[in-house]
């Protein structure tokens, strides 16, 4: 039963990257509507400065005026200053009794007790303009000027831009920013990963993804690495498609060449029909083989496996071969024993072996012996085969594993067509196994890596 608990993504994975920006996207916009808010209010509900100084003025000439004549001078004022502002305003002692000759009336007395301070918050939902109660400067004590509120100095004059700004503009900057970075983060490398596929798509094979973005430790650099291998496996497997599409075509001209010699020659009827019979046989296992190993590079799922005896395989594959190469036993020589199992997909590994044991034949001398070894190495079987034949060049040994190779310059079709050790490594890399060549004093040694069964690995 699958577990499904839940697990925290890894430190590097897209999940935190985005919930890093979307936190600090939330607590800039409570920081903006806790701090900016408060800001807006004080905009909006205190006087300004230019308010202020006005205010302030008026009540130091009313206390000059007060100073210079008393009750005619605070008269004189007062009508100078209604000519200007339209607003009532009055003189009051700290006794609250007017100090000019017109005394306050009961709904006047009744508006001093909810008289304002000109630093005190304004109230955009009162209705009437406030009384602002201002004491003189220079002696409070001798009176203050009351004044109503003139409309001109009412806060909140631009409280609709405020809210605007405050509730659309910056809210929209900051989104704006939140979608910058998510665009940053996630469209821009999608935008690249498109670039790429449609290069692909245009034959470019070749092109790959920037190494910054490859090198991402996220989600995104997982699925860049992943557009990158599929890019090689691609661009590898097409050129290897279409190297094996020159090759077989060079390859079938030979023995074309020699049946349209064939057919215009005088050779008699049976002579005729061995050849050609000879020829197209050479022409099948050739494309067989082409098509077999296009077919296990572009295969890429692991073959099913099972349990074999390498033994057992190894005596059925050595009674063909002493069928067709028309070798005694005694040249035929195995140092394993029954105890040797591997893991693989045993018709892949059969023609395998096969192969790697006709291209051992081939190149022995007649009374040559091919020997048949191996040892445990861990969880896994090294095998070689080894033959008599002389060995290659060093800087050959890996050479002689690409198609169509053949190093002896033999004609296509007699010594074969290079195809078979091509063959026989890719269907053990297909199984979990790999092959590879060295040379022995005597000639050359084709060794297989292959997994131990589940049994004895498990030992």
């Amino acid at each position: 039963m699958p577990d499904r608990r839940f697990r925290l993504p890894g430190k590097h994975s897209l999940f935190w990257k985005l919930a890093f920006l979307l936190v600090g996207f939330c607590l800039l916009m409570i920081w903006l509507s806790w701090y900016w808010g408060r800001y807006v209010e004080t905009q909006n509900a205190f006087l300004s400065a230019e308010a202020r100084t006005v205010l302030n003025g008026y009540a130091a000439e009313a206390e000059q005026a007060w100073t210079v004549g008393n009750e005619r001078g605070i008269d004189d004022w007062l009508r100078e200053v209604r000519r200007h502002e339209p607003g009532w305003v009055g003189v009051i002692g700290h006794d609250l009794q007017s100090l000019s000759s017109m005394p306050l009336d009961d709904s006047q007395m009744q508006r001093l007790t909810f008289m304002r301070g000109v630093d005190w918050p304004m109230s955009r939902r009162q209705k009437t303009a406030p009384w602002l109660k201002i004491p003189f400067p220079n002696d409070p004590s001798l009176g203050s000027l009351v004044i109503e509120l003139p409309e001109r100095f009412k806060p909140g004059r631009y409280a609709l831009v405020w809210q605007m700004l405050t509730n659309g503009v910056i809210p929209a900057l900051f989104t704006l920013l939140l979608c910058v970075g998510l665009y940053r983060l996630l469209i821009r490398p999608l935008n690249q990963l498109r670039e790429q596929a449609n290069a692909w798509r245009a034959d470019r094979l070749s092109s790959r993804l920037s190494s910054q973005m490859t090198a991402r430790q996220d989600e995104l650099g997982e699925l860049n690495r992943a557009f990158d291998h599929m890019a090689a496996r691609l661009q590898s497997t097409v050129q290897i498609q279409q190297q094996l599409l020159r090759d077989l075509s060079h390859e079938l001209r030979t023995p074309l060449s020699r049946l349209s010699v064939a057919c215009d020659s005088e050779q008699s009827l049976p002579d005729l029909r061995k050849r050609l019979s000879r020829e197209v046989e050479g022409m099948r296992r050739l494309v067989d083989d082409t098509l077999h190993l296009a077919w296990l590079d572009a295969e890429r799922e692991k073959l099913p496996d099972e349990d074999i005896q390498v033994l057992a395989l190894w005596d059925m594959l050595v009674d063909n071969a002493r069928f067709e190469s028309c070798w005694p036993l005694r040249q035929f020589v195995c140092d394993l024993d029954s105890d040797c199992w591997v893991r693989g997909h045993l018709n892949t590994l059969a023609q395998a072996l096969e192969n790697i044991l006709r291209n051992a034949i081939r190149h022995s001398p007649p009374e040559g012996i091919v020997q048949l070894g191996g040892r445990r190495d861990g969880d896994a079987w090294l095998l070689w085969l080894e033959d008599q034949g002389g060995g290659v060049d060093e800087s050959d040994l890996e050479r002689i594993f690409a198609p169509f190779i053949r190093l002896d310059g033999a004609r296509p079709g007699d010594g074969g067509f290079g195809l078979g050790l091509s063959i026989a490594r890719n269907s053990l890399r297909l199984q979990g196994g790999d092959m590879w060549a060295e040379n022995t004093a005597s000639g050359l040694r084709m060794i297989m890596r292959l997994p131990a069964r589940e049994t004895e690995a498990a030992t």
